[in-house]
C-alpha cells in the first residue's frame, strides 16, 4: 500500500491540528507516550514533531508533507513546496505575530533605538533580517524559553510570538513593532510532490483541511414557505451564493436551503418565521468546498 509520510506539529498546535483533521474526516488517535499517532486513514504515516523543525524535515525528505508556520519556513530557510495556507492557531483563527516588545518604562520607542542593544528571541534569523533591513546593529541571542521574563533584566528587548498580546501585557511589556504575521501552511517535499500518487494524496488532504476551515462558524438552514412569501424571505437571507430553491409536492410551496454564519442564526430565524417560513431546520457543517 502507498503511504504518505506526514509530520504534524507537536506542542501548542497539536490539539487544534488534530481537531482540524477530525473535522476534515480524518480521525487521529495520539498517545502520550508515542510520537507516532494512529489514524483511520491507512494511507497516512504520521509523526509528531516540533513546528520549528518541520520545514527542514520536509525539505530533506524525512516527511513527504507537514504542517508548520510560515514563520518557521522563513526562519529555517527551508526549500519546500507550499501547498496551501491553513488559517488557524493555538486558540483561534487569527494569524500569530512576531513582535518586538520592551518593558513598559523602556526608552526604546522604535527599531532605531535598538542600536547596540541586546535582544532575546527564538526566531534569531527573522530578527537579524529585520535589523539588517532597518540598518540597525544589535546583539541577537537565542532564547531557550521564558523569553518574556528576560526583558529589562537580561536583555533590552525581546521578539516573541503572540496571538492576542495578553501575555505580554500581563508581563508589563509594550509592543514596539510587528516583524511578521504568520499562519499555518501545509508544505510538501519537492520530490514527493513530483510523484503522481503522493501529489494527489497531498492535494486531497489540502482540500479536506481547507473545507473544514471554510465550514468553521457556518451552518446550513432549510425551510419551507409559500411562493407568495418568497420575496420577503429571500430578502432576509445572507448566503455564500444564492439560496437553493426546490418545489414541494404541495402546489404553491417551495423549499429553501442556504448556508450562513452561525452568529446570525439567532437573529434571523425569528424573522424568517414572521416572514412565513415553516419547518425551519438548522444543521452543522463539517466541510465547505469552494
Amino acid at each position: 500500500m502507498n503511504k504518505l509520510r506526514i509530520g504534524l506539529p507537536k506542542g501548542s498546535l497539536q490539539e487544534s491540528t488534530i481537531e482540524l483533521f477530525r473535522k476534515a474526516g480524518i480521525r487521529i488517535s495520539p498517545s502520550q507516550r508515542s510520537y507516532f499517532p494512529s489514524s483511520d486513514d491507512e494511507e497516512l504515516e504520521i509523526m509528531l514533531v516540533r513546528a520549528q523543525e518541520m520545514a527542514k524535515y520536509v525539505e530533506d525528505g524525512t516527511f513527504d508533507a507537514g504542517l508548520t508556520g510560515l514563520d518557521w519556513i522563513i526562519e529555517t530557510g527551508a526549500k519546500v513546496k507550499e501547498v496551501c495556507e491553513l488559517r488557524y492557531a493555538k486558540s483561534g483563527f487569527r494569524p500569530v505575530r512576531w513582535v518586538l516588545a520592551v518593558p513598559e518604562d523602556s526608552k526604546i520607542k522604535s527599531v532605531k533605538d535598538l542600536e547596540g542593544k541586546r535582544i532575546a528571541t527564538e526566531a534569531v534569523n527573522i530578527v537579524k533580517k529585520y535589523l539588517a533591513k532597518n540598518k540597525v546593529k544589535a546583539k541577537v541571542e537565542f532564547s531557550w524559553g521564558a523569553t518574556e521574563a528576560k526583558a529589562g533584566i537580561l536583555v533590552d528587548a525581546i521578539v516573541e510570538l503572540t496571538e492576542t498580546g495578553s501575555s505580554l501585557r500581563a508581563n508589563k511589556l509594550r509592543i514596539v513593532s510587528e516583524l511578521l504575521s504568520s499562519t499555518t501552511r501545509l508544505i510538501a517535499n519537492h520530490d514527493s510532490f513530483k510523484n503522481d500518487w503522493k501529489r494527489k494524496k497531498i492535494e486531497s488532504v489540502a482540500i479536506l483541511l481547507e473545507g473544514a476551515l471554510n465550514a468553521e462558524g457556518m451552518v446550513g438552514l432549510k425551510l419551507n414557505l409559500k411562493e407568495e412569501n418568497l420575496k420577503n424571505v429571500m430578502a432576509l437571507l445572507p448566503a455564500l451564493k444564492k439560496p437553493t430553491l426546490s418545489h414541494l409536492t404541495i402546489p404553491g410551496w417551495v423549499a429553501v436551503e442556504v448556508i450562513l454564519e452561525e452568529s446570525t442564526v439567532k437573529r434571523i430565524i425569528p424573522e424568517l418565521k414572521r416572514a412565513g417560513a415553516e419547518g425551519i431546520i438548522e444543521y452543522p457543517l463539517n466541510k465547505i468546498i469552494y
